[in-house]
């Protein structure tokens, strides 16, 4: 199973948290009050979202319960995954029997990772396994009554976001209840502080449950798990002793440890015959303070923590020390980076997108700051198997360092790279390219998982130059250099071979094969797709300059290929997806996915001999007038408020940020619409960094970019490309 120890992370707080009394104190109050203003607020459970508490790399999902006690919300990790058993069949046992497909590349057979019908079990096996893993549900126990959250009167829930601390309360029968929950910032950890006059008789305490994990469906929510296959798997409670136990759990060749502290006198008594159901109660108190850890390992190791004035501490399983580091640690989150004030606008548009703006941080900040690129709903539930998507890698995470949270993109990237470095040599080899082809759905080793799409999509090669650039434009000197250099080397090396040099036309074609962002053409009919061709451009543009910066040669070939693209396809004075479409702009399925064309300006900064700004304006004005925005969603939105805002219409900038289809739940969560469940994380990511190009502008036009009569005031933001 993979794992990532959080002690090698302990120097990451001291290195970016600053001491305390460097902090500006006005800045502190004045941002407290503003993130604090937003708390999402619940008298009911949601049916699609929690609340959550979490650090990045682990979150807990709860009902209004604070727990898990109506709805069997999430526990997820970036670290415990789940493979089920591989098929029986012959010749398809194992992933090495798996061979792909070959088609037609530029005269020549390419293998591609794609389903085989000759291999159609393996081929599935591949797709959905490893899928992620529900560590398990914590709720509130009842003794032998059967209490529904209809049950319970005067039900409040608060999150606070500027500490991370979630409390919920109730009546039940009388007695009030409540629950304080929190994350320890650095572990798989969850601490709870239940108080109620219930406790002290028996009649309420707290339980542990476990799901069995299925690659049976592609898409696991609200809820991931199955809780009624209890003969599939296997729980043990493995020791008890004076205030503490640990229970192992094993899925097939899946194991994993849960060690529960309590403060007071309990015991902790189950599995409940025919469950995986626990129970921890107690006599005698009105007060029961838990913490539950999950781990990898017979022991947990324990994380470290830095206080903010330097000092170093160990967090151990004491509910207010994890508390304390709850506070600490979304203290140094608000107070570190840039930061974004539109409450001094007289206008609700201006209020709506500084809600948004910072739950999604938030929201942001406990399911995709970890040490893997998140999948497409966080650690929220499970879709796509939990996998994550290389080419949304740069929408999930790119933000962390637009708005200088540079510690929180540090923890994946250029990680990721280096580490799925050794597959993706391989898969350009194995394909007969140089360099280093990066999957699309990969698991946590890089193995990309087989599909159509999934091998023929190429938007994603570029990103590793996009992400470098940013950092150097941040941090400018010879360590980003050489923090990078091996990473662009290869992808530029695969970008350059990649490209097909046409004898007819003296330039170079990307595809066919291929699918375009949009992924809604024929992959042998499409060729030169708009935005690929200039992200292509500007990709080993980039790896050029890399080499000159560190006074390197750049091999003669990446030049040449910049510089002999394929002109961008246009056609009756408008960019079109890819070069040869016909009636792009009357035919329903070319004008309702990405309009990824005005990504040429805005999300990417226009190519030097390649764009024209007239054709993009009619572009734009095109994109309006036939496109079918209520099947967008996620980062079509901001995609079109950056083009907006370089167009010089901020007002339709900002509009499309609010836009009715682009919408966000009551505690901040981008409702995934009819595309995909809810909730779509690059929806929330996108957002940040169209608002952060709003707040910074851009090279060449730098500063805000607001509706008239707005009054913003912004701290830290620098220009975009």
């Amino acid at each position: 199973m993979p794992s990532h120890h959080w002690e090698s992370t302990k120097l990451f707080y001291s290195a970016y948290c600053p001491p305390k009394h460097l902090i500006y104190e006005r800045q502190e109050r004045y941002r407290k009050t503003i993130v604090q203003s937003f708390n999402p607020y619940r008298i009911s459970s949601s049916n699609s979202t929690p609340l959550q508490v979490g650090n990045g790399n682990f979150a807990f999902g709860a009902d209004v319960s604070g727990l898990q006690t109506w709805l069997p919300y999430n526990t997820l990790s970036s670290w415990c995954w789940h493979n089920s058993s591989l098929p029986s069949i012959p010749n398809q046992t194992q992933p090495s029997d798996f061979t792909g497909l070959d088609w037609v590349t530029h005269d020549r057979l390419v293998n591609y990772a794609q389903p085989n019908p000759a291999e159609a079990e393996i081929s599935q096996w591949m797709i959905a396994n490893p899928h992620r893993a529900n560590l398990g549900r914590i709720g509130l126990w009842f003794g032998d009554r059967d209490v529904s959250e209809e049950d319970v009167e005067s039900t409040e829930q608060a999150l606070d976001l500027y500490t991370g601390i979630l409390t919920s309360s109730f009546v039940w029968d009388g007695s009030d209840v409540r629950v304080a929950t929190m994350a320890d910032p650095w572990s798989s950890t969850i601490a709870v502080e239940l108080s109620s006059e219930k406790l002290a008789d028996g009649a309420l305490g707290i339980f542990l449950d476990y799901p069995y994990m299925t690659d049976k469906n592609k898409f696991e929510a609200p809820f991931v798990g199955l809780w009624n296959a209890t003969s599939n798997h296997t729980t043990e409670l493995l020791h008890q002793s004076h205030r503490q136990a640990t229970i192992k759990h094993m899925m097939d060749e899946t194991i994993y440890y849960t060690t529960i502290h309590w403060n007071e006198d309990a015991s902790l008594s189950g599995p409940i015959p025919g469950t995986h159901r626990y129970i921890l109660s107690t006599r005698g108190c009105h007060k029961l303070s838990v913490t539950v850890s999950y781990h990898d390992q017979p022991e947990p190791v324990n994380a470290a923590f830095y206080n903010v004035d330097g000092t170093g501490t160990r967090v151990s399983t004491d509910v207010e020390l994890i508390r304390s580091a709850s506070h600490h640690y979304w203290q140094w989150f608000w107070e570190e980076g840039a930061f974004l004030d539109l409450t001094n606008s007289d206008n609700a548009n201006a209020t709506e997108l500084q809600r948004r703006i910072v739950q999604s941080q938030y929201i942001l900040a406990v399911n995709e700051a970890g040490f893997d690129p998140p999948q497409e709903s966080g650690l929220v539930n499970n879709g796509w198997y939990g996998k994550f998507h290389a080419e949304m890698w740069l929408w999930h995470i790119g933000h962390w360092g637009r708005w200088g949270r540079w510690a929180l993109q540090d923890r994946s990237v250029p990680g990721v790279y280096k580490r799925f470095l050794s597959t993706s040599l391989e898969r350009a080899q194995r394909q007969g390219y140089d360099g280093a082809r990066w999957g699309k759905m990969s698991d946590p080793i890089g193995r990309s998982a087989p599909g159509e799409i999934n091998s023929l999509l190429i938007w994603q090669q570029p990103h590793p130059m996009y992400f470098a650039e940013l950092d150097y434009r941040s941090h400018p000197s010879n360590r980003t250099l050489q923090k990078w250099a091996d990473i662009l080397w290869h992808t530029a090396e695969f970008m350059a071979s990649y490209a097909y040099w046409n004898e007819t036309t003296g330039v170079y074609d990307l595809g066919p094969p291929m699918y375009p962002s949009s992924e809604n053409t024929d992959p042998n009919a499409t060729m030169n797709t708009a935005f690929e061709l200039a992200y292509w451009k500007m990709g080993l543009s980039i790896a050029c300059e890399w080499q000159a910066r560190q006074n390197k040669e750049s091999p003669g070939r990446w030049k040449h290929v910049a510089e002999h693209l394929a002109p961008l396809p246009v056609q009756n004075e408008t960019y079109v997806i890819f070069e040869g479409i016909e009636n792009m702009w009357s035919t329903e399925g070319y004008t309702e996915d990405h309009p990824s064309m005005l990504g040429l300006y805005g999300w990417l900064p226009p190519q030097p001999d390649q764009f024209n700004l007239t054709i993009m304006q009619n572009t734009m004005d095109k994109v309006y007038e036939t496109w079918n925005f209520t099947y967008s969603f996620g980062w079509d939105f901001p995609l079109l408020s950056m083009n907006a805002a370089r167009l010089g219409d901020v007002d339709q900038a900002v509009a499309w940020l609010l836009d009715e289809t682009f919408a966000f739940d009551d505690a901040g969560y981008h409702v995934g619409g009819a595309r995909v469940p809810t909730p779509y994380m690059p929806g929330a990511a996108s957002l940040l960094w169209a608002v952060a190009l709003l707040a910074g502008g851009w090279d060449g036009n730098e500063g805000g970019h607001w509706p008239d009569g707005w009054k913003v005031e912004s701290e830290g933001f620098v220009p975009q490309l």
